[in-house]
């Protein structure tokens, strides 16, 4: 799905929900959003477990790079982005206004060369190097789904 139709269905969602959500009391407001940013949180994480944009294509494999380091090793091959996708580093917030989930600290510079393919360095000193897009976070169709899901199972429990 492209950006500009998911920025549609996010509207069009937004459109629908925020009625309903304005008769609820703010403090429920608020659990709600919680509740929403960290299953949203979740699903995230489980996409970038499978190194796979939101529209379902895989990340752009990692530059291949000698696993040999000193004689007898050989270090594994590790996935990309295994410490981003962990709770410390990927937080969620919720509130009576807005649902976010993000990085934070020093590794947010790190998702967001990816996110947008920029260009930075590896280490102070090194070269510039021009990193391929992977987008770490965005939303799918199945997130824009368990949102309204999760919306409607609210409103209808009490």
């Amino acid at each position: 799905m492209g950006r500009t139709q998911m920025n549609g269905n996010l509207e069009a969602l937004e459109d629908w929900a925020g009625p309903l959500l304005r008769k609820l009391e703010p403090t429920e407001r608020g659990k709600l959003a919680r509740n929403l940013a960290q299953q949203l949180r979740r699903k995230q994480q489980q996409r970038v477990k499978t190194q796979a944009n939101p529209d379902g294509s895989k990340y752009t494999p990692r530059k291949k790079r000698d696993l040999r380091g000193k004689k007898g090793r050989i270090r594994r091959k590790l996935e990309m982005f295994q410490k981003l996708r962990k709770v410390a580093y990927l937080k969620a917030k919720g509130d009576g206004s807005a649902i976010s989930v993000g990085f934070t600290g020093r590794v947010a510079r790190i998702a967001w060369v990816h996110q947008y393919g920029l260009k930075d360095r590896a280490e102070r000193g090194a070269p510039d190097v021009r990193y391929k897009e992977r987008e770490i976070l965005g939303f799918t169709g199945a997130d824009l789904n368990m949102i309204r899901d999760g919306l409607l199972a609210y409103l209808t429990q009490g």
